[in-house]
C-alpha cells in the first residue's frame, strides 16, 4: 500500500453508486468448482484472476472515468491492481441495507453495475463473477476504496468478509480502487503467478486502449523481465503489430490499421481498432479482443474483419484488372497475415464464463462495414503495397488450388488403399474444406453417429477400446499399432517428422468420447497422441473435442440437455417453464443415445458445443512437462500430481 497516491479527476458519483449493483445469485459453488468460473485450476487459470480484477480496472478507463492503472507483484506472491477510478460503492445496498455495495459485489455471483449499462457502456468484466470468484479463491483479499478525499478498507478470506468497511484515513489527493490478494495454496497447490505473464498482460492491455497508462513493479526477479515498467501507446494496435513483427519484411512498408467509431453508422455505443501486415517471414496470426478481453477462439467480430478484408481484396483485384483475384479465399489471406483486432460493444454475448469466444451476432455486421470502408480507401491510396499484397494472396491461391487437386486425388486413391469395412465411414464431399472427422470409442457410438451425421461433410471411425499411449512407446510399437495406423491411414498423414498438414483429409478431426471416466481417458491419450505426433494438427486449429450431454430434462413438451450437474440443478432449479413435474435421463454412453439426440446436441454444427484443443502461446514449455507427468513412463511424477490436485476433486463420475 506504500506506491504513490494517484491523483483525483473530477468525480462523478451520481451515476455510479450502489443502486448500480445488482444482484442475481449466491457464490457458494465457486470453490467446490473452481473450473466452471475460472476455466480451471492450473497455471493459466491462476493468472487469469489477474485479468479478472485487471479488467474492472480496464472497464473504468475505457469509460473515461481512469487513466493510470498500477499492477504490482509482490513477494510473497500476491498481487495489487490499483486504477485512479471512481472508486467500488461503499454505501449501503438497497437489497442489502446490512452490506455494502462492496460487500456484496465481493461476496456474491452475478453482482456488479455492468448488466443495464447504465454505469458503463462497454465493459470488459460482464457476468458480475470476477472480482467474487477472485476472492472466494484467494486466501486473502484486502479492498482499498478512495472516495470523497476518504480512504475506506475491507477485509476478506475465501469469499467471506473478516469485517465491515472501515475508515482507515483520509486521501485528499487520491481516488479509486486498490485490490490486493493472495492466491489460495489449497485450489491452486504448488502455482505461482509468474513476472513474465503478468508483464505481457499488463503491456497487452496498454496496447488495447490508448488512452490508459500502465504501471508495472514486480519485487520477484526471473532474469528475463523488468521489475519496473510503464506502458502507454498512443498508437495501440498499430504500435503493437509493429512490435510483434519487429524487422520482419512486410508487403506493405506501414500496416493497414484504423478505429472507427459504431454510433457514426450504427447509432451504437463503442468502436473498433485493427492493425494488420503481411509477411513471408512467418506464420499468419489473428489475435482479438473484446472489451480489452482475448478472444482466443475469435468470434463473430473476427468474422466480419475477415469479410471485409476478402471483400475489399476481390474488388481491388477486379478494379485493377486481375481476375485471379476472385479465387482468393479467407484461407490465403491467413496465410502470411499478422491480424490484431479489437472491438468495443455494449453487452457482448461470449461462449464460456472465459469468453474465449465473442458470439454477439450484431458485432459481424458493425466491424465488416466499419474496416471497408477504410480498406477500399487504404488500397487506392497506397498501390505499391495493395499491389505486392494482392500478387502474394493470388500466388497462394494458386498453389492451394494446386495442392486441392492433388488432395482429391490423393483422397480418391485413399479410399480405395483403406478398405476399412465397419471402421472408417467417410464422408462423400472430395475436397478438405468443411469435411469433419469424428473419432468415436465402439461401434455402438458409431451406429448411433451414422444415423446422426452428415453423409456429405462427416465421417466416422469407431475405436477399439483404449490407444496406445504413445508417451514413451517403442517407435516399432507406434507402427504396429492397428488403431494407430488406421487413424494416421484415414487423416492422410504421418507421424512425427513425416507429418505434413497439407495432406491432411479433413477439415476438423473431433474426439466424440463418453462424458465418463473412461471417455476422459480415451480422450487424453488421442490427445497425446496428436500432441506427441501431430503437433501442427493442434497448432493449425483443426483438433477439437465433442461436448456430448450427460442429462436431458423433460418436462411436458420443454427439453433441455446438460452438460453436467451444475447445468441440470441451475435448470430445476427455475424451472423449464413447462407443465408438470420435470423428468431427469441421464445419458450412460453416446451408444445409448438416439440418432436424433446425438445429431442435436453433439454433431450438428448449428446446434452442438466444440471445443478446440489449443496449447497455450505464452508458456508452450509447461504444456509439454504437463503431458510428461501426466502421461509419461514415471508413475511417480502422476503420483505427485494426483496428490498435489486430488482435493480439488468434488466427485468422481466412475
Amino acid at each position: 500500500m506504500s506506491a504513490p497516491d494517484l491523483l483525483s479527476q473530477g468525480e462523478d458519483p451520481s451515476d455510479y453508486n450502489a443502486a448500480s449493483i445488482e444482484v442475481l445469485e449466491g457464490l457458494e459453488p465457486v470453490r467446490q468448482r473452481p473450473g466452471m468460473y475460472i476455466g480451471g485450476t492450473d497455471e493459466r487459470a491462476l493468472h487469469h484472476m489477474v485479468a479478472e480484477i485487471l479488467d474492472n480496472s480496464m472497464d473504468e478507463a475505457v469509460a473515461g472515468h481512469a487513466n493510470r492503472i498500477e499492477i504490482e507483484l509482490h513477494e510473497d506472491f500476491s498481487v495489487t491492481v490499483r486504477d485512479n477510478g471512481r472508486g467500488i460503492p461503499i454505501d449501503p445496498h438497497p437489497k442489502f441495507p446490512d452490506k455494502s455495495a462492496l460487500e456484496v459485489i465481493l461476496c456474491t455471483l452475478h453482482a456488479g453495475g455492468k448488466f443495464s449499462g447504465k454505469a458503463y457502456q462497454t465493459s470488459g468484466g460482464l457476468h458480475g463473477v470476477g472480482s467474487s470468484v477472485v476472492n472466494a479463491l484467494s486466501d486473502s483479499l484486502v479492498v482499498q476504496v478512495a472516495k470523497n478525499k476518504e480512504l475506506f478498507e475491507q477485509r476478506f478470506s475465501r469469499g467471506l468478509p473478516l469485517g465491515g468497511v472501515e475508515k482507515v484515513g483520509s486521501a485528499p489527493n487520491r481516488r479509486g480502487t486498490t485490490v490486493t490478494f493472495h492466491a489460495d495454496d489449497q485450489i491452486f497447490g504448488h502455482h505461482r503467478f509468474k513476472p513474465k505473464r503478468l508483464f505481457t498482460l499488463a503491456r497487452s492491455k496498454a496496447y488495447l486502449y490508448s488512452g490508459v497508462e500502465i504501471r508495472w513493479k514486480s519485487a520477484i526477479e526471473d532474469g528475463e523481465t523488468p521489475t519496473e515498467a510503464v506502458f502507454h501507446f498512443p498508437g495501440g494496435l498499430k504500435d503493437y503489430l509493429g512490435e510483434v513483427l519487429g524487422k520482419a519484411t512486410t508487403y506493405a512498408e506501414v500496416p493497414f490499421g484504423g478505429k472507427v467509431e459504431f454510433k457514426e453508422k450504427f447509432g451504437e455505443p463503442g468502436y473498433v481498432e485493427w492493425a494488420i501486415n503481411w509477411t513471408p517471414s512467418r506464420d499468419g496470426f489473428i489475435q482479438s479482443y473484446c472489451n480489452t478481453v482475448p478472444t482466443p477462439e475469435g468470434g463473430t467480430h473476427v468474422t466480419g474483419f475477415w469479410a471485409a478484408i476478402l471483400k475489399g481484396i476481390k474488388a481491388y483485384g477486379e478494379l485493377s484488372g486481375n481476375k485471379k483475384a476472385a479465387q482468393i479465399t479467407r484461407d490465403d489471406l491467413m496465410t502470411g497475415g499478422c491480424a490484431l483486432v479489437s472491438c468495443f460493444i455494449a453487452d457482448p454475448s461470449f461462449v464460456g464464463q472465459t469468453k474465449d469466444r465473442l458470439s454477439t451476432e450484431a458485432a459481424a455486421k458493425m466491424v465488416e462495414n466499419s474496416v471497408r470502408d477504410h480498406f477500399d480507401n487504404w488500397l487506392a491510396a497506397d498501390t505499391k503495397s495493395a499491389g505486392a499484397i494482392l500478387d502474394f494472396l493470388v500466388l497462394r491461391a494458386e498453389e492451394r488450388l494446386r495442392r486441392k487437386q492433388e488432395k482429391e486425388t490423393a483422397r480418391k486413391s485413399a479410399t480405395k488403399r483403406l478398405r476399412l469395412p465397419g471402421k472408417l465411414v467417410d464422408c462423400t464431399r472430395q475436397q478438405r474444406d468443411g469435411t469433419e472427422l469424428f473419432l468415436v470409442e465402439g461401434d455402438s457410438a458409431g451406429g448411433s453417429g451414422k444415423g446422426a451425421r452428415s453423409r456429405e461433410t462427416q465421417a466416422m471411425l469407431p475405436l477399439r477400446g483404449k490407444i496406445l499411449n504413445v508417451l514413451g512407446a517403442a517407435s516399432s510399437k507406434l507402427g504396429s499399432n492397428a488403431e494407430i495406423n488406421d487413424l494416421c491411414q484415414a487423416l492422410g498423414v504421418g507421424m512425427g517428422t513425416k507429418f505434413n498438414i497439407d495432406d491432411l483429409r479433413y477439415d476438423k478431426v473431433i474426439i466424440m468420447t463418453d462424458a465418463d471416466v473412461d471417455g476422459a481417458h480415451i480422450a487424453s491419450l488421442l490427445m497425446t497422441f496428436f500432441f506427441t505426433q501431430m503437433r501442427p494438427l493442434i497448432d493449425h486449429g483443426h483438433l477439437y473435442l465433442a461436448c456430448p450431454p450427460l442429462f436431458c430434462l423433460k418436462q411436458g413438451a420443454k427439453r433441455v440437455y446438460c452438460l453436467n450437474e451444475a447445468e441440470r440443478d441451475a435448470w430445476l432449479e427455475k424451472g423449464l417453464g413447462g407443465s408438470g413435474k420435470i423428468e431427469v435421463s441421464r445419458f450412460k454412453g453416446l451408444g445409448e443415445m438416439n440418432a436424433k439426440d446425438l445429431k442435436e446436441t453433439t454433431m450438428d454444427p448449428e446446434t452442438r458445443k466444440l471445443i478446440r484443443v489449443t496449447i497455450d502461446e505464452d508458456e508452450p514449455g509447461e504444456t509439454a512437462d504437463l503431458v510428461e507427468r501426466l502421461m509419461g513412463k514415471k508413475p511417480e511424477m502422476r503420483f505427485q500430481y494426483i496428490q498435489e490436485n486430488a482435493r480439488f476433486v468434488a466427485e468422481l463420475d466412475l
